[in-house]
């Protein structure tokens, strides 16, 4: 900086010196003057300056070795802080864990406490009613710690484990019980295993313990024989002897008052509709019975006498035919009478008086038949409709009270069943009865259908006879022509002499 302080100087000494007019040497001993000012006073910086710069340098080199030192600190300090965060986030995981693990064995607790209660007697109900109580409000209740909650769930478990214990070889506990009447009666369960038993105070009630539907009291069922009932008074005051085990645990009862049922109450179940049904099994029934009794009661004709008749026919022997046809009873014999009476007609017509039998005989055999067809095709209609409308009315009660009470849905449910059942009850047996009857009836017309064709092909196979045929063996060959003729000489008609009409 003095440098360039000396040159500015010179320069405007150099300026002003021809416009001042003043001596050279004059402005050279003031430049030199200056100069010389100059220079000490910049060997006077530079010392000044040698002189601040070493401590300057040392304390430089003292603050880049505490920079180096921070550093070390700094990165050191990081470092800590990474690996505490890493020992924090293992932390938050294994509590989370733990957490997790602790959540699942309370919930683990939990259902084994329902599955436990689910499990047990009715009659075992009211010893662990206050533990499991608390085991289930527990998880709820914020005062308890964790630890809290899980000591009061772990006593349920031990209270299980003890029930394992006591329950291997039978075991005794004061209770209340149902009977029969409806009265709550304090007394001794002895429970072993599943099956348990119940015998009051004054011992007068003895019976099997069990649930019934609808009641949160075990009810007591007397045994149905008396030494049972002795063996458990025994059992349940001295606390050996026999047990009476009932292999089905009470279902066994519980279907006995299933079928307790009577038949009338079975159908009023199916409701309205078992009306029309009924009806329409009855007169179906009524029907074919009085259908059954006129088939059984149709004479079927006897194969001798239709081969005599056959044969007189085949004489043209009309009164051993007609004898022949009267023998013959039920509609083949009338058809037949009908053909023998107009024996001496052309084919067509005898064909016509036959066929006319047969239509007669027929619609008399198919009368009220398709009734019954109707009553097998509608009685399973009238049950789907009993089964509609039991599942609406199903639906109504589900609405009202939920899905949760099934006896509730019993009727509709039973509705929608019974009638179905009882509509295919009827329809199977007037179907079956109505194909009977129709193979009856149909039998009845083939055999006059085959008897008329015997008799049309017998009567065509035999040409009519001729006068000349009819005439007297032993008249004298020269009578008169001219002679009256006899009238048994000629017992035939014109009607009997007329060609037959080619056969069909």
């Amino acid at each position: 900086m003095t440098t360039a302080r000396i040159t500015l100087t010179l320069l405007l000494l150099a300026t002003t010196l021809p416009a001042q007019g003043g001596g050279f040497d004059d402005a050279s001993l003031r430049v030199e003057s200056q100069l010389s000012e100059a220079l000490a006073e910049l060997a006077a910086l530079r010392e000044q300056l040698a002189d601040e710069k070493i401590p300057l340098t040392r304390q430089l080199n003292e603050l880049e070795t505490e920079l180096i030192q921070v550093k070390a600190e700094y990165q050191q300090t990081v470092r800590l802080l990474d690996s505490r965060n890493l020992d924090l986030s293992n932390l938050g995981t294994e509590i989370k864990a733990r957490t997790d693990e602790t959540n699942y064995l309370s919930n683990l607790m939990s259902d084994y406490i329902r599955e436990f209660e689910s499990k047990l007697h009715i009659a075992e109900l009211p010893r662990f009613e206050e533990a499991l109580d608390a085991a289930r409000l527990a998880p709820e209740n914020s005062n308890l710690t964790g630890d809290a909650v899980y000591q009061v769930q772990a006593g349920v478990l031990d209270l299980s484990l003890d029930r394992l214990e006591d329950a291997r070889g039978g075991t005794r506990f004061e209770g209340r019980a149902v009977d029969d009447t409806g009265r709550v009666n304090p007394g001794t369960f002895v429970l072993l295993g599943p099956a348990a038993v119940f015998r009051s105070k004054d011992g007068e009630d003895v019976g099997t313990a069990a649930q019934r539907l609808g009641s949160l009291e075990p009810a007591q069922i007397a045994f149905a024989n008396p030494d049972d009932g002795l063996a458990v008074a025994g059992l349940a005051a001295e606390g050996r002897g026999m047990f009476p085990l009932d292999p089905t645990l009470g279902n066994a009862h519980k279907i006995e008052a299933t079928q307790q049922e009577t038949f009338l109450e079975h159908v009023q179940k199916g409701g309205a509709v078992m009306i029309p049904i009924f009806a329409m099994a009855a007169a179906a029934l009524l029907v074919a019975l009085i259908k059954w009794i006129g088939l059984l009661f149709t004479r079927k004709p006897s194969a001798k006498r239709v081969a005599a008749l056959l044969d007189a026919v085949g004489e043209r022997d009309v009164q051993a035919a007609r004898s022949s046809a009267a023998a013959i009873k039920g509609p083949v014999g009338r058809m037949l009478s009908a053909g023998v009476a107009h024996m001496h007609e052309p084919r067509d017509l005898i064909e016509e008086v036959m066929y006319e039998t047969v239509l007669k005989t027929r619609l008399r055999l198919e009368r009220m038949l398709p009734f019954i067809a109707i009553c097998a095709a509608s009685a399973p209609l009238l049950g789907l409709l009993g089964t509609v409308t039991g599942i609406i009315n199903t639906f109504k009660l589900i609405t009202v009270f939920g899905s949760g009470d099934v006896k509730s849905l019993s009727g509709g449910i039973s509705e929608a069943l019974i009638t179905t059942k009882f509509g295919l009850i009827v329809a199977i047996p007037s179907l079956l009865l109505h194909a009977f009857l129709s193979r009856k009836s149909r039998g009845v017309v083939a055999s006059m259908e085959t008897a008329a064709i015997e008799f049309v092909n017998q009567l065509s196979k035999t040409p009519p006879p001729t006068p000349e045929s009819n005439a007297e063996p032993n008249a004298e060959p020269d009578a008169e022509p001219d002679a009256e003729p006899d009238a048994d000489a000629l017992p035939l008609s014109v009607a009997d002499v007329r060609e037959p009409e080619p056969a069909l």
